[in-house]
């Protein structure tokens, strides 16, 4: 997949655990500061000292070592944009920049390499879905520019060791680099943030739209040495954030106790999933993030269209790599699992 990202849709007033979004929605302090928002504040261009300030205190991460993006994804598509001119000598290309992409995998990386005129090489999965380290080895080459590693896994949830990423760091050729896209981190707490200190060739995105619920405001973030950051510096617009994401990111790093609430609630609903996985003899996969992915056989596709039916919207995996029969359910407010969990046990219940 390299073209357009396709939207997954869904139904007006439906339970949304189909796109791993915040089911609680964000802190009440978030739209307390967006209200606040004057008519001057949104007729000047806006100030970035005070939020990158706060995001990088919050991160742990020196001012210089932080670049806030409009979300992940153009966090994503700028360090795309930096590696593909990081193989241009005197104006010229000296081969097609490649990413390797372990599969299954987000699809921005397939479509951000592509807009840069880049090859997507993908590696399968093994049959466990756990990341497949050996292969991705055997993959990188002269014209790896980037290699996309997703921890927790995405449609998975899957954690990869801190050591097999700096393996991964450790094999690449120069001028190529590791992008660790961090996006479930709020839900599990793993990181590939000790690794920066010593290898300029690794980078971490994070978001601020799962944990915090700033899905819609786009505010992402991005980390590595200053050295590494510069040509990301070269490619994002200097506005990126709007007053709006500013103002309500500034607010949501401030609400901790909100954010602890909400993980655990995640934590809660992961385990009604998995118990209803286990008492229907279904295969799943423990998760890092804030959804399940769950194997349900030849009946996936029927019982996605039956929940749709009653509102209840989950994704069907079975197009990814790996994931035949496979849905992958979000799991955020405990009330909401609960009512899509008893929903799947009676359709479940009277399959033939």
């Amino acid at each position: 997949m390299s073209g357009e990202y396709q939207r997954p849709a869904a139904g007006p007033g439906g339970l949304r655990l189909h796109l791993n979004e915040n089911t609680a929605g964000c802190s009440p302090r978030v739209l307390e500061a967006i209200r606040a928002v004057s008519a001057l504040d949104v007729a000047f261009y806006p100030e970035y000292e005070e939020v990158i300030s706060e995001s990088a205190a919050y991160l742990g991460v020196p001012e210089s070592w932080l670049l806030l993006t409009n979300g992940l994804d153009e966090g994503i598509l700028a360090a795309t944009v930096a590696a593909a001119q990081a193989g241009v000598t005197g104006g010229v290309l000296a081969d097609v920049p490649e990413s390797i992409v372990p599969q299954p995998a987000f699809d921005m990386y397939a479509v951000c390499t592509g807009a840069v005129g880049g090859r997507v090489v993908e590696v399968p999965p093994r049959a466990d879905l756990r990341f497949p380290l050996e292969a991705v080895l055997r993959a990188i080459r002269r014209s790896t520019r980037l290699v996309f590693i997703t921890s927790p896994g995405n449609p998975t949830g899957v954690r990869i060791d801190l050591d097999d990423i700096a393996r991964v760091s450790d094999a690449l050729p120069p001028g190529a680099r590791v992008f660790v896209d961090e996006a479930y981190h709020d839900f599990c707490g793993d990181t590939a943030m000790p690794l920066l200190a010593d290898r300029p060739n690794v980078i971490v995105g994070r978001t601020f739209a799962k944990g915090h619920g700033l899905a819609a405001l786009r505010a992402g973030a991005v980390i590595a040495q200053p050295d590494t950051l510069g040509p990301l510096r070269r490619v994002v617009p200097p506005y990126s954030l709007n007053v709006c994401a500013i103002a309500g990111l500034r607010a949501a790093l401030s609400d901790v106790e909100y954010l602890e609430w909400y993980r655990s609630q995640v934590r809660e609903s992961r385990e009604m999933i998995y118990a209803l996985a286990r008492r229907r003899g279904l295969p799943y996969w423990e998760s890092g993030a804030n959804f399940v992915l769950v194997r349900v056989g030849a009946r996936a596709a029927e019982l996605v269209t039956g929940l749709a039916g009653r509102g209840i919207f989950v994704r069907d995996r079975t197009g990814d790599p790996g994931c035949d029969g496979c849905v992958r359910i979000t799991a955020g407010v405990v009330e909401h699992t609960a009512r899509c969990v008893a929903a799947m046990e009676e359709m479940l219940c009277a399959a033939p």
